[in-house]
């Protein structure tokens, strides 16, 4: 594990405030453009979710748009702590940016999974993987969705933002979408 002392040489001041029931330690991928892996270890709840907020701010300022969050030290996440990571992917996307969360503990993949959030986040097994994410770039999986289509049993216009089943929302049909945005019944 990477030492707390890097943090003011990658960025100046960024240990001047703390938090002790989140720690944060950053370390600068050098093979992603504007990348940096960002460890987190404690918990992420509505009392220190600015304090998080503030620490990832200063990190974007810092001219960091790809972010690696290794969270295999995170022992829980709020709703609030979750709405702070879509908040990091809402200032990212325009830059270019992304985030890509490492090493989720099973209890705190369950709340982004239960707030349906889970689909929204590039979740990896290693850092291999998200080095490999950022040089291969999103993909045209990414490009094609959110869909805008047609319903082909009442013709209702209807969003998909992912592939997957779905039920009409006036017929209630079921319709399938592949990951290349072809509907189907069924």
């Amino acid at each position: 594990m990477i030492s707390n002392a890097n943090n003011n040489n990658i960025i100046a001041g960024f240990d001047d405030e703390r938090d002790d029931s989140l720690k944060i330690i950053l370390e600068k991928a050098e093979s992603i453009n504007k990348g940096i892996f960002i460890y987190l270890n404690g918990y992420i709840d509505t009392y220190n979710s600015n304090f998080f907020q503030k620490k990832v701010s200063k990190i974007v300022e810092a001219g960091f748009i790809n972010l690696v969050f290794n969270c295999s030290s995170l022992s829980y996440v709020s709703s609030t702590g979750i709405g702070a990571f879509t908040a990091f992917l809402k200032m990212l996307k325009p830059k270019g940016g992304d985030v890509v969360l490492l090493e989720i503990q099973p209890k705190v993949y369950e709340v982004f999974q239960l707030l349906g959030f889970s689909q929204f986040f590039n979740i990896k097994d290693s850092s291999e993987d998200a080095i490999s994410f950022f040089a291969n770039g999103s993909g045209p999986v990414e490009s094609i969705f959110p869909k805008i289509f047609t319903c082909p049993v009442c013709n209702k216009r209807l969003r998909a933002i992912r592939s997957g089943r779905f039920r009409c929302s006036e017929c209630k049909s079921i319709i399938a979408i592949d990951e290349k945005a072809q509907v189907s019944l069924g």
